[in-house]
């Protein structure tokens, strides 16, 4: 597993980052939309912490999306030669995607 080329933790963990700062940007406005000015609800003081993940989380994170990257090549690739196709196109990945799915 080390020799192998993963993505690079940063670049997941900003991935992580922008997707979370997303859903919290939703959540408010969801949460604002459903309450008028003068509603106090029970437990209302809810705090907005910072979601984050250790080092050891993203290495894991990197490895699973390694793994299933190079799954969907291959099983793209066993598909586009059945077909005597030099390329994969989007209509092999859209061939294997299911099973993929529930495999992983």
């Amino acid at each position: 597993m080390e020799n192998a080329k993963t993505f690079d933790p940063d670049l997941i963990h900003a991935i992580f980052k922008l997707v979370w700062s997303r859903r919290a940007q939703e959540r408010a406005r969801n949460e604002s939309a459903d309450h008028t000015e003068n509603e106090v609800e029970i437990g209302s003081s809810r705090k907005n912490r910072p979601t984050a993940a250790n080092s050891n989380a993203l290495k894991l994170s990197c490895e699973l999306l390694r793994m299933f990257i190079t799954e969907a090549v291959q099983r793209a690739t066993s598909i586009s030669e059945a077909e005597g196709v030099d390329k994969i196109e989007a209509t092999h990945l859209e061939r294997i995607l299911p099973q993929l799915l529930l495999d992983f």
